[in-house]
């Protein structure tokens, strides 16, 4: 169900040569590149009318709009179920919580007397937000999407889903409904590479977006890169993993769900176990087997997720080992089931979320801990950070010298001009001192 890859005995590469060595799904985003660069054309000539053609196509709807009626969106909260509607809202709270303390104050730094930066916060002005809907729905992406963006103070927000045919061409009444509940009215029926095309030249119904975020497939990935440039992204997600640090304290039973938990999103999907014990490897691929049998999406997702090259159990020679190979291999999310969690968690570096502890399953950090999913996958979290209100933000340099402040520093700065040969830029900096004897002498003052 599960291979098995054994790194103990031998010193343990350094670098590329361990991450060569770990599991990891095959996800080309160049092959899929070339696919959706005529959709994304198709979007920006034909607009609208693209947007509905490829709703037959992919989605098997043909759509009168692609804008969702505010109607639509008020009946889908009016119908929710309340169990999940107060499980949506005490989503919503955790998360404005948690994103609410990320945000940014201006920040000035007197340099010299008389010489300031300051550095201003400002929100891009608008976001096009995307919301899976082909296997699952996701309800709980657009809190993670919304929330951070409305912290962030973003004026303008805007979601696609896709649409379905099972509810006349509407994105999931779910979808619909947590939109609804965050005060979002600006709602598109478009899904895929068609979605973020349509943000990013915008069209007759939706205006551009300064940046895009929200999981996807390939195809939505492939688009961001596509577009990466023209707007900004979050990251080209890829799917979703699950790594567990564990030792022999760790309980099989919760080790064995929580890798499930992960394998049902996708048949790429990767799990992970990287432990120093072999006894709970065996017990966790023991409890496997009743587990998956017992769950919804057997054939489908949960067992060639399981079985697939991207999951395996990696047996390492302790936990020092352990976390150079998790450090290695940077997973989206990362659990710490060992002895003493939270100081083993102090020690990692790569991982885009980190769970510390039995109490802090993966599927805690999905819906309701608080933290956000939208996390780097496929190693990217070796050098990029999940979706949090930064991630909506630009920090502007503000300088403001005066004349005395700059003439102290007017040397290095021609000084340091003429060694890159760049002899305008000194120039611009004579040209404030024309007339002062003491300023001009030794330069050439320029025009004269």
């Amino acid at each position: 169900m599960i291979s098995r890859i054994d790194l103990r005995g031998d010193a343990l590469p350094e670098g590329p040569a361990l991450r060569d060595l770990l599991p990891r799904a095959d996800f080309d985003v160049s092959a899929a590149l070339e696919k959706v660069r005529p959709i994304c054309e198709a979007v920006h000539h034909r607009g609208d009318a693209a947007l509905i053609d490829f709703a037959e196509k992919f989605d098997g709807v043909r759509l009168e709009s692609v804008r969702v009626p505010a109607q639509a969106l008020s009946d889908a909260l009016e119908q929710l179920d309340p169990a999940v509607r107060a499980a949506l809202e005490e989503s919503i709270r955790r998360a404005r919580l948690v994103h609410r303390e990320q945000r940014r104050t201006t920040h000035t730094t007197q340099v010299v007397p008389g010489g300031t930066v300051t550095e201003k916060w400002v929100p891009v002005d608008r976001v096009g937000l995307y919301a899976p809907g082909g296997r699952s729905v996701y309800p709980s992406s657009v809190i993670m999407n919304v929330v951070p963006a409305q912290e962030a103070g973003v004026e303008s927000v805007a979601l696609a889903s896709p649409p379905q045919a099972d509810f006349g061409g509407l994105p999931h009444p779910t979808i619909l409904a947590a939109c609804a509940l965050l005060g979002v009215d600006e709602v598109y029926a478009v899904g895929g590479a068609q979605a973020v095309a349509m943000f990013a030249h915008g069209t007759e119904s939706c205006a551009p977006a300064n940046m895009v975020t929200g999981p996807g497939n390939i195809w939505v990935a492939a688009a961001k890169r596509y577009f990466t440039g023209k707007i900004g992204i979050d990251t080209e997600a890829g799917p979703t993993e699950i790594a567990v640090l564990a030792d022999d304290t760790a309980d099989p039973v919760h080790v064995a769900a929580d890798l499930i938990s992960q394998a049902e999103h996708d048949p790429l999907a990767a799990a992970v176990l990287v432990t120093d014990s072999v006894t709970l490897a065996d017990a966790v691929e023991k409890e496997l087997e009743p587990q998956v049998a017992a769950t919804k999406h057997i054939e489908d997702r949960v067992a060639p997720a399981l079985a697939g090259r991207q999951s395996a159990i990696v047996l390492v020679d302790g936990i020092d080992e352990g976390l150079r190979v998790v450090n290695a291999y940077g997973a989206e999310h990362l659990e710490i089931q060992t002895a003493d969690a939270a100081a083993v968690a102090d020690r990692v570096r790569n991982a885009g979320a980190i769970f510390v502890g039995p109490w802090s399953p993966v599927s805690l950090g999905d819906y309701a801990a608080g933290s956000n999913h939208v996390l780097p996958t496929g190693g990217c979290a070796c050098h990029s950070s999940g979706l949090s209100v930064q991630s909506f933000l630009r920090g502007i340099h503000i300088v403001d010298y005066t004349r005395d402040a700059l003439a102290d520093v007017a040397h290095h700065v021609v000084t340091l001009a003429e060694a890159e040969d760049l002899p305008a830029h000194g120039a611009a900096v004579k040209a404030r001192f024309v007339g002062d004897e003491q300023m001009s002498r030794g330069w050439k003052v320029p025009g004269k």
